[in-house]
C-alpha cells in the first residue's frame, strides 16, 4: 500500500499512541474533580495546552481552548467571534478557497443578518490583497484566511494579510489545519488573532483540536453547558485525545524541519514524474505551497476514476478535492476559484505525503498513473 491521502486523515504516531494509552486504561479520571485521580488527568491536560501553544510559538498556553474537532474550532471562531462583537459591525469575509467548515458557519452568519464577503484568489490560489483592502469596511468585525490550502497546498501571504486586517480594526481567523507542523507558524509574529488546529493532522488521534484566542479577543460560546475550556466549549475533556494531541504536537515541533525537508524532496520529484503525463497540470502555487503536498488535475478523465482506479488496481491511496466535500457531485469550489472550468475541476487528483512514503514509492506512484490515466483515456467518451 502506497497512502497518499494525509491531509484527509493521518494514521496515529506510534509513539503518541504509546504515551496516551494509559489515560484510556489508567488513568480515566475527570479533569473537573478535585480529588487525585482527576487532578493528574488535569495536569495531562494542562502539559497538553503547553504543547501546543508552543507548536504555533503562542506566549500565553491558557489562549488554547480545546474542542472535538477542527469543524468546531473554526465555529467557535467565526460564530462565537462575529456574535460576541456585532455591536462593532456586521461584516465578515472569508477567502474563495477557505474549507466548507469555515464556508458553512460563515453562511450561517449570512442568514442571521451579516453581510459576508467572498476574497478573491489568483490562478494559484493566493489571496489577491487588493481585493481584501477595498473589500473591509468599518463594518468589518472578522476575516478568515486559511493558512493554507488543503486542496492545492497554496500557503498564503498571511503577514500581508494581517497587516490589511488589523489596519482596519478587525480580527483574523485563520484555519491552520492543514499547516500546523508542516511550515513555521508564529501567531505572535504573523499577527493572527484566532488559529484553528487538528489532532490528527498533526499524528495524534482523532477527537481533539484546538482554537488559539489571541489577546484581548472576544468570543461567545457556540454550545454552553458546564464551562469547560474557560467557558467557551463545555463538555468533559477527551483526555486520550487531547494527551495524545499535545505529544504530537512536540513532537511535530521538534522534527519538523528534517520531516519536511525530507517530503518535500520526495513531493518534488513525485511532482516532476506525474507532470511528464501528457495534459497533466499541476494546481496551487509552484513554490509557495506546502512541502508535502501535491496536486494536480488531467483532462477528459474524472477525478473519482483515478482515485478508485488507483485503489483498486495498484493499492495507492489519493484523494479528489476535500474529503469533507468528496460526496457532492459538485467541483470543487476552491477549483473553480482559482479559475478552472467545471470540466477542469472533475480531473483533480490530490497526493499528500506522510511519514510512511519514501522516495522509493516515486516511480511505483508514477508508472501507476501513467497507466491509469491512459486506460481511462482511452474508454472516455471526451
Amino acid at each position: 500500500m502506497v497512502y497518499l491521502d494525509h491531509a484527509s486523515a493521518m494514521p496515529v504516531d506510534p509513539r503518541v499512541l504509546a504515551f496516551a494509552r494509559r489515560y484510556l486504561e489508567e488513568e480515566f479520571g475527570n479533569p473537573s474533580s478535585l480529588y487525585d485521580r482527576g487532578l493528574s488527568v488535569r495536569r495531562a491536560v494542562e502539559a497538553a495546552r503547553g504543547q501546543v501553544a508552543a507548536l504555533i510559538r503562542a506566549a500565553d498556553q491558557r489562549k488554547i481552548v480545546f474542542t472535538g474537532s477542527a469543524t468546531e474550532s473554526n465555529n467557535l471562531a467565526i460564530r462565537g467571534t462575529a456574535l460576541r462583537n456585532r455591536k462593532k459591525g456586521k461584516k465578515v469575509l472569508v477567502s474563495a478557497v477557505e474549507h466548507i467548515s469555515v464556508m458553512n458557519p460563515a453562511k450561517d452568519l449570512q442568514k442571521q443578518g451579516f453581510e459576508l464577503g467572498f476574497i478573491p484568489v489568483d490562478r494559484y490560489g493566493t489571496v489577491d490583497l487588493a481585493a481584501l483592502e477595498a473589500e473591509l469596511t468599518p463594518e468589518t468585525v472578522l476575516v478568515s484566511v486559511n493558512y493554507a490550502n488543503d486542496e492545492i497546498g497554496t500557503v498564503e501571504p498571511m503577514r500581508e494579510v494581517s497587516r490589511l486586517v488589523h489596519g482596519a480594526g478587525a480580527y483574523l481567523h485563520v484555519n491552520a489545519t492543514a499547516a500546523a507542523g508542516r511550515v513555521l507558524i508564529d501567531v505572535q509574529e504573523d499577527g493572527i488573532d484566532l488559529l484553528t488546529l487538528s489532532g490528527n493532522d498533526l499524528g495524534g488521534p482523532r477527537g481533539a483540536a484546538a482554537l488559539y484566542v489571541g489577546p484581548g479577543v472576544k468570543v461567545q460560546s457556540v454550545m454552553p453547558g458546564g464551562g469547560q475550556e474557560r467557558g467557551l466549549r463545555s463538555g468533559t475533556e477527551n483526555v486520550f485525545a487531547i494527551a495524545g494531541m499535545g505529544e504530537a504536537a512536540r513532537l511535530a515541533a521538534e522534527e519538523m524541519a528534517e520531516e519536511m525537508a525530507r517530503e518535500q524532496a520526495i513531493r518534488d520529484r513525485l511532482i516532476r514524474e506525474v507532470l511528464e503525463i501528457e495534459e497533466a497540470a499541476l494546481t496551487g502555487h509552484p513554490t509557495a505551497r506546502l512541502p508535502h503536498h501535491a496536486s494536480f488535475r488531467f483532462s477528459r478523465i474524472e477525478g473519482e476514476s483515478i482515485l478508485l482506479n488507483l485503489d483498486t488496481f495498484f493499492d495507492i491511496q489519493v484523494a479528489t478535492g476535500s474529503a469533507c466535500s468528496s460526496r457532492t457531485l459538485e467541483p470543487s469550489h476552491v477549483l473553480l476559484a482559482i479559475g478552472l472550468t467545471h470540466e477542469q475541476a472533475h480531473g483533480s487528483v490530490v497526493m499528500t505525503l506522510g511519514r510512511s512514503n519514501t522516495v522509493a514509492d516515486v516511480q511505483y506512484v508514477a508508472d501507476a498513473m501513467r497507466e491509469t490515466v491512459g486506460r481511462l483515456r482511452g474508454i472516455s467518451p471526451l
